[in-house]
Parts: C-alpha cells; structure tokens; sequence
C-alpha cells in the first residue's frame, strides 16, 4: 500500500513537495490571517493611544492614536517579516557562509580580528570561517534547520530536537584540533582553536542566543561576533595575529563556499 492514510484524502498540490516548499506555501496562505490580526493590533493602538492622550488631557487625541497604532502594526509587521526572514537559508534563498561572513567583518575587524572564508583543513571536513584575533582563534561553520528545530543543551549533550548533537560536534572538534596542532607546528605559536557553528533558522534554548555543550557553541549567526569577543580563549599579540593569518592562508587551501 503506498504511504498515507486510507482516511485521508491526499491533497495532490502536496505530494512530493519539500518541507520549505510547503513551508513557503502556507507562510502565503498565512497572509490574510496576519492582515486581519495586524488590523486588530492596530486598531487596539489607536484605542491606547488615545486613551493615554485623554487621560494626560491632551487636546488632540486623535494624532496620538494614529501614531500609536501605526507603532503597533508596524511591530507586528518586523515580528513576522523577521521570524520569515530568518529561514531564508533554509529555505536556499540565501548563502549563510556570505552572511555570517559578513556579520564577522563588520564587527571583528575594526578590533584587529582577521577573518578567513573558505577553508579545508588537512584530513578534516572544510571549514566556513576561520577567525584570528587578539583573543584567540576559532573556526565558524553554517548550518540551517527547520524553523520549529529545538536546539538545547540537556545536562551535558547538546540536541537537535530529540537527535543527539555529537556528530556535529566531533566533525567541527576534530577540525579545531588538527588546525591547533597545525599551526602550532608551522609557527612555534601554542593556540587553541574553538569551533562555532552558526545555525541559520531553529530555535536555540540558551541565554543570548548561544548554547555551548559536548565542546561546541550553537549561536545564533548575528551572535557569533559578539560571542567570540566576549569568550577570549588566549591573548594573541598584534604580531603573533599576523603570522598565524599568513600562516593560514598559506597552509590551508582555499574551497568553494557551500550553498545552504
């Protein structure tokens, strides 16, 4: 018997389609629902807004209103716009070794951070991002879930939904370490490289957007930066940054940049 129900019709707009097909699909289908909920709110804002305006004794209470519900539809419209947003990868649209890439640059550079796209790491999986700076060396890598994907830490392991998150980690692990070891050869400079990864889409349970279990870090890709900066895992001089970065780049040969 083919797979499906024998009481359930199928619905043939449906058979086959992938689940950020579907997902796309009914985001549209959602549209008049989020047009009459955002009207709601607005409306529920002009109310405020011209309650408050009243009770202060203002004379026009109907500008404060407009305004006021305006705010309100219009936070409503980034909410959702955002929560759409944030699947892009997932859903192909967008690259997420580009964005994260970016987001790096522009808040380690001007810190004295080099940032490295694209790498492959003798014997290991290639990695996305390779980072250097005066607070040590890390490695980013992207990956992207589905939307309602729970990313949590439970005692020690880390989890994907109800999936363990141990073969993630040890691929990214065992790359930091043979990179440390790498460059320490090569340079005479002992670091220890932690290993990131940037999850485009799914919902990350840990404080600031971050999780950190069985050795990796889990955030949030406008997180990772700011992350990196706040966990310092050495003190690299100016100089000892510039060597390991032309190290880097000569040691370890450059790789196209994943589609996610």
């Amino acid at each position: 018997m083919q797979s499906g129900s024998i009481y359930v019709p199928r619905d043939e707009k449906f058979t086959g389609a992938s689940p950020q097909n579907l997902y796309v699909t009914f985001w549209y289908a959602g549209r008049k629902s989020r047009l009459w909920t955002r009207g709601v709110i607005g409306v529920a804002g002009f109310a405020g807004g011209s309650l408050l305006a009243a009770r202060f004794g203002w004379s026009d209470t109907l500008l404060p209103g407009v305004v006021v519900g305006a705010l309100a539809a219009l936070a409503d419209f980034l909410v959702a716009w955002r929560s759409f947003a944030r699947t892009a990868v997932w859903r192909g649209s967008r690259r997420g070794e580009v964005r994260t890439g970016r987001l790096l640059r522009r808040a380690l550079t001007r810190h004295g951070y080099r940032v490295m796209d694209g790498r492959a790491v003798p014997g290991e999986a290639s990695i996305d991002h390779l980072v250097i700076g005066p607070g040590g060396v890390w490695i980013v890598d992207n990956e992207a879930w589905s939307p309602d994907t729970y990313i949590a830490r439970y005692g020690e392991r880390l989890f994907f939904d109800e999936k363990f998150g141990t073969s993630v980690a040890k691929g990214l692990i065992d790359a930091a370490s043979t990179l440390a070891a790498l460059l320490a050869r090569e340079t005479g400079i002992d670091v220890a490289i932690v290993p990131v990864l940037a999850a485009h889409s799914g919902k990350i349970e840990g404080r600031g957007g971050t999780v950190t279990a069985e050795g990796l870090t889990v955030a949030y890709p406008h997180r990772v930066a700011r992350w990196i900066r706040s966990q310092p895992n050495g003190s690299l001089t100016e100089e000892q940054v510039e060597v390991l970065a032309r190290t880097a780049a000569r040691i370890l040969r450059g790789t196209a940049l994943r589609r996610r």
